[in-house]
């Protein structure tokens, strides 16, 4: 079994304004999450907010700490949220397993010791995109299939951004201390999110790209609203958003993203938005 993880730390609007493409995706692109029989991290200085993967297909998965923690546990004083974005599989925490399906998640509480991941079927593996934040309080485990989750429907076919926003892992379905997730899905004939483009200046938050075709791609927007940047990203990539960034994509056809944030509050209307007028 292996870990890996790297880390990255903070950088303000005024470095970024300098950087050109190479320098954009080495600090914000993610491009090694789903490797086979590894559980992958990057650490971000961002609210301390972790980002990973565990796909188990030759065996199970061990969730271990990493020296970034100095923690005796991964858990000890950390959160985790889960979606699963490929085959069936189970999360087995302190004992107690849970099965997920396709688009279903699980929330972890701090203080859970013990927590693997496994796949039903090697052929078609669990893909368990993975999201960790600092917790301050121990809030139960609970399942969150893809049928609990809160939908909202937004956006029209007319301005090419008509989607489902599934809230899965926030404050109105399961308790949380400042980790929130859920996954966005686009019409076909759409492909706008986020859209008008906001900031959280409370918060950071990190999206991960999926059911991309291959030969397809997304076109995420990041910067400040007046001094915008572009990243090129690619199926089952992830882009870190700073909280003084906008965060907004356009696809070169529909596709599914799962958002991840954490930081001041549980408010998830807490947002600066930017018409498409005023950006730049």
């Amino acid at each position: 079994m292996s870990t890996q993880i790297e880390s990255r730390y903070a950088v303000g609007p005024k470095e970024v304004k300098g950087y050109d493409t190479q320098q954009l995706r080495a600090e914000f692109l993610v491009e090694k999450l789903m490797q086979e029989d590894t559980i992958y991290w990057l650490y971000t200085h961002y609210e301390r907010f972790m980002v990973g993967s565990a796909v188990p297909v030759k065996q199970a998965l061990t969730l271990e700490t990493v020296d970034n923690l100095k923690a005796a546990s991964f858990l000890h004083g950390r959160e985790l949220g889960v979606i699963n974005v490929g085959g069936a599989g189970t999360i087995t925490a302190d004992g107690e397993t849970f099965e997920l399906g396709y688009k279903d998640a699980l929330y972890l509480g701090r203080e859970t010791l013990e927590v693997t991941f496994a796949s039903h079927d090697s052929a078609t593996p669990a893909k368990f995109y993975l999201n960790s934040a600092p917790a301050h309080k121990k809030y139960p485990s609970k399942l969150v299939t893809r049928g609990d989750a809160n939908v909202l429907h937004l956006g029209s076919l007319e301005t090419s951004n008509e989607r489902h926003i599934n809230q899965m892992l926030i404050n109105t379905v399961v308790q949380t201390c400042q980790l929130q997730m859920g996954l966005t899905e686009l019409k076909p004939g759409s492909v706008w999110n986020t859209m008008p483009a906001h900031q959280h200046d409370r918060r950071n938050e990190v999206y991960f790209y999926f059911e991309i075709p291959q030969q397809q791609a997304v076109c995420h927007f990041m910067g400040e609203p007046t001094e915008t940047r572009h990243l090129w990203v690619h199926n089952e990539q992830a882009v870190v958003s700073p909280p003084w960034s906008i965060h907004s994509g356009s696809g070169t056809q529909n596709y599914s993203f799962i958002w991840g944030m954490a930081g001041e509050n549980l408010d998830y209307d807490d947002m600066d938005k930017y018409q498409p007028s005023e950006l730049k």
